[in-house]
């Protein structure tokens, strides 16, 4: 079976009609550099596979149906409010989806970036999205909510939870990114420490994450405060892939849905 890791703020909305699973790399088909679950549509997998990974993901979660965007780092959140009007086989490119449709499982595929699930279990809206530091400080985060509040949710009752991601600890950049951040507000300066290498820091994705989500005034705002670098058995890493040269990398679905 697809394993996947949750979170208790999330899980105590279950008995509300709400799933979520943050899935790991295990209880897939996939083989070599893709073992196991690899969900990833974009990667070189086999398809074949990956389909059926997709759908094991959706059994774990009894789900009727899943939506994943096409993910490139936008600040484009789309909104479901018939299935009928999502094409699985040409996504729209989006960073984030927003439903209200039960029965159907919406998600974001990672591998380091940010992937953050959201519930208001009293309005019945979820929401799953994407974010990579260029997603993050570019907004997706505020588009998600406000796509969420356009189906009848309330800021005040959303609760979200950011899944596995790069940790500060694994996530080295030079200081070119960090002015970036700094010139957005000189107050996330708190999310870089020194590097060991000179002309570097480390970033705290999760971290800065964390804090939009909370300035943006969600009424629960949580982390897993899982690494996916750091954690090879669990989860696959784009960084980890990089450093060691290899030709491609799989990658885990986070996702959520309203049960009927």
């Amino acid at each position: 079976m697809a394993q996947f890791l949750t979170h208790e703020a999330l899980q105590t909305l279950a008995s509300g009609g709400v799933r979520h699973g943050f899935f790991t790399r295990r209880g897939g088909v996939s083989e070599g550099i893709y073992a196991a679950l690899n969900t990833g549509l974009g990667s070189r997998d086999d398809v074949a596979n990956v389909r059926e990974n997709r759908r094991r993901a959706m059994a774990a979660l009894g789900a009727e149906r899943l939506a994943t965007p096409y993910q490139r780092h936008t600040d484009i959140c789309a909104v479901i409010e018939d299935v009928n009007d999502w094409t699985s086989d040409n996504p729209p490119v989006a960073d984030a989806i927003a439903t209200n449709v039960e029965g159907l499982m919406v998600a974001v595929n990672t591998a380091d970036c940010g992937p953050i699930l959201f519930a208001d279990a009293k309005a019945r809206v979820v929401a799953a999205a994407h974010a990579g530091w260029r997603g993050a400080i570019g907004g997706v985060l505020e588009s998600t909510i406000e796509a969420m509040e356009a189906l009848g949710a309330q800021r005040k009752n959303v609760v979200a939870v950011v899944g596995p991601c790069i940790s500060r600890r694994a996530y080295e950049v030079d200081e070119a990114f960090r002015q970036r951040f700094l010139e957005e507000s000189a107050e996330n300066a708190r999310f870089f420490a020194p590097g060991e290498r000179a002309g570097h820091v480390m970033f705290d994705l999760p971290g800065y994450v964390a804090r939009r989500l909370r300035r943006a005034g969600l009424g629960e705002v949580h982390d897993v405060a899982r690494c996916t670098h750091g954690e090879e058995e669990l989860f696959f890493s784009f960084r980890r892939t990089c450093q060691r040269g290899e030709p491609d990398y799989g990658r885990q679905l986070s996702a959520i849905m309203l049960m009927p």
